[in-house]
This record gives structure tokens, C-alpha cells and sequence, in this order.
């Protein structure tokens, strides 16, 4: 690869060289969780600069991947509910669940809006007090304090017609489910650079102290990358497991207090379902009983079709990492940006659509 075509060459190579010279002699895997990090990565050819052994895979690190096909079912009903607008970011649009998706039910009649933020929720809300306005939280710790300010500021305007569908989910939970996955034999984490800036570094600690996995959090730019991946094969090397933080200019070990407030104020931990993982304790969030009236599956009560699975679809093994998405059945031949069967190759964060699109 020409890394002169990196905005820093001379610490591009350095860097690449430092991972040559570490590399294990029996290998490594070194798992990212964010999907900015997976985009990053593919769209920069950085699996071509590993050493043989070293391994860089995907991990559940796209929150709408991670949504299971129940909680898309669930949205699906909310939205055939007359009178009811539903508001979402636009991948969760186009996700399918087990007969249908918010886009097709879009065509079919149902109002679903594409918003950019909670608040643009909640003006519609004020807008259209006759309807029931529904905003689809998805997502991990980056937006879920977002929804939480959202729900605050809904109860001090004394709206009675804004609700939330909770989707979200904390990370630490699903990577301990990670490095516990005896097939999967994770080395070292790529910690998410976007989540982190919220929590810090203290969520990861049990990693290290508990399973002896290295975490480096890292930033967005390729050498960034490169920086947390020659970090990580420098901690294998001597033997180390820490959390470390290369994204200090993004990242304080104690995170953002304000954001973190706000998440405990609105929210409980409860157990999520994750698309590939199953239940997982405590690695979702529900609305605490003095905010409970803003949960729209409680006030609506929506009449959910049973969730089906969609034959061949290997979504659920791509972000376990069991596979990548070129060896699923249905990569690029039935499964398609343009006509997904999954989640991970709707999302451009998902891993199917980052290796359509780059490999």
C-alpha cells in the first residue's frame, strides 16, 4: 500500500513498521467496536498492512445492526397505529424486520419521519398535538443522552403526546460477552473512540483486570488506527493488559459528567436483546418510573406481529465475528445495499456494507 497517500507518511510508516516488529509469533485478533472504526478501516485498506496472524474483525459496533428483530417489529406496529408519527434517524428506515420496514410501511400510508435530532421529535410533537409523536431511540451511550435531555425538557413542556421506543444500549456488556466467546479467542480491543468520549476508560477496567484483554481507545483517522492497533500489539508483546487511551484529545478516563448525569437521571439498566448476542444484563436502558408515562410501548400498546428470521441471513455471525461478510451466502448477491437483507448492509457502519463498498 502507498502510505504516502496518508496525511502524516513518515508517521504512517513508522507506525506500520513498529506493528510489523510486534507482531505475535502465534497471532492475534484484535476486534474493533465502533463502526466508525470499521469504515475506517476498510475505507483506508488498513487489513492490508497487518502482519500474517494479525487479524484485525468487526465487532457489534453499529447500534442499528445490533437492533433486534423483535424491537424493528415492535417500531413496524407502533407506526400501523392510527394517529401515531413515528420519528427516526434515516438507516432505521430502511432495516427490515420479519415482514416489513418502516420504509415500506412509509409507502404504504403510515407517517414515519426522518429526523436529525430528539428535539426535532419533540417540535413535532408541539406541531401535532392530535397525533402521538414517537421518536425511535437507538443507539449506544453517544445519543443516549441526547434522548434523555429530550425526555426532560418534553416533561417540563408538559407534553402529552411525545414518547420514546427505547433501544439503547451501553457497550462494556457486549464486550464482555466478546471476550468470552471461545471461538472467537479476542486478543485485544479497538475500544469506540465516540462512546468513550461519554463514559471514559473506567467501564473497560474489568477487561483487563478480569480477562487479561489489552483495550486501547483510538481516534478516527487512519493513523489513529494504526496508533491504538501498534499500542495494543505493544501491550501483547510485554506481556501488559491495560486500558489505555491514545484519543486523548477526545477522551477523559472519566468521561463526560454532564452526559452521564443526564443517562442516569432518565434511564435504568435493564436487559437488552442484541441482534447475534442474545440477552444481555444490565446492557440496555428503560425509562425510570418518574419518566415511565414517556415509554410508547407502555401507553400505546402496540400489537406486535411474531418475529420472524430471515432465511440465510448470516448478520447475527458477522457481528459476533464469526465470519466476515464475504462469506455469508447472500453477500452481494441477494443481499445488497440497494436491497438488504439485513441490518449490516443497510447501516453504511454495518460491516456487509463497508466490505461491499471497499473490498
Amino acid at each position: 500500500m502507498d502510505l504516502s497517500l496518508f496525511k502524516d507518511p513518515a508517521l504512517a510508516r513508522g507506525l506500520v513498521e513498529s506493528i510489523q516488529k510486534m507482531a505475535p509469533a502465534g497471532g492475534a485478533t484484535l476486534m474493533e467496536v465502533c463502526g466508525t472504526h470499521t469504515v475506517a478501516i476498510a475505507r483506508n485498506g488498513l487489513r492490508s498492512l497487518m502482519p500474517e496472524g494479525v487479524r484485525l474483525a468487526s465487532g457489534p459496533g453499529c447500534p442499528v445492526c445490533v437492533t433486534a428483530n423483535k424491537d424493528i417489529d415492535t417500531v413496524i406496529a407502533l407506526a400501523r397505529i392510527p394517529g401515531v408519527i413515528v420519528t427516526t434517524f434515516g438507516d432505521m428506515t430502511r432495516v427490515p424486520g420479519s415482514t416489513s420496514s418502516l420504509l415500506a410501511e412509509q409507502a404504504a400510508g403510515r407517517d414515519v419521519r426522518i429526523v436529525y435530532s430528539p428535539l426535532d421529535a419533540l417540535r413535532i410533537a408541539q406541531e401535532n398535538p392530535a397525533n402521538q409523536v414517537v421518536f425511535v431511540g437507538v443507539g449506544f451511550e453517544t445519543t443516549t443522552p441526547l434522548v434523555a435531555m429530550a425526555v426532560k425538557r418534553a416533561k417540563q413542556l408538559g407534553l402529552g403526546n411525545f414518547t420514546v421506543f427505547g433501544a439503547h444500549k451501553n457497550m462494556p456488556g457486549a464486550l464482555e460477552q466478546i471476550v468470552a466467546d471461545p471461538q472467537l479467542q479476542v486478543s485485544a480491543l479497538i475500544l469506540p473512540g465516540h462512546v468513550s468520549t461519554i463514559i471514559g476508560s473506567a467501564p473497560y477496567e474489568f477487561l483487563a483486570q478480569r480477562y487479561g484483554i489489552p483495550g486501547v481507545i483510538t481516534g478516527f483517522e487512519p493513523v489513529d488506527v494504526l496508533q491504538g492497533v501498534a499500542m495494543l500489539l505493544r501491550q501483547l508483546h510485554e506481556g501488559r493488559a491495560e486500558i489505555e487511551i491514545a484519543y486523548s484529545r477526545g477522551v477523559m478516563p472519566e468521561g463526560n459528567p454532564v452526559a452521564l448525569a443526564a443517562i442516569e437521571e432518565v434511564f435504568d439498566t435493564c436487559t437488552a436483546t442484541w441482534r447475534g448476542l442474545g440477552e444481555i444484563p444490565g446492557s440496555g436502558y428503560t425509562l425510570r418510573p418518574e419518566y415511565a408515562h414517556f415509554d410508547a410501548v407502555a401507553r400505546l400498546n402496540p400489537q406486535v406481529e411474531p418475529t420472524q428470521d430471515h432465511k440465510g441471513c448470516r448478520c447475527g455471525d458477522v457481528l459476533r465475528a464469526h465470519l466476515a461478510p464475504n462469506e455469508c451466502p447472500l453477500f452481494r448477491t441477494v443481499c445488497t445495499p440497494e436491497n438488504p437483507v439485513g441490518p449490516c448492509m443497510v447501516s453504511s457502519e454495518g460491516s456487509c456494507a463497508a466490505y461491499f463498498r471497499y473490498y
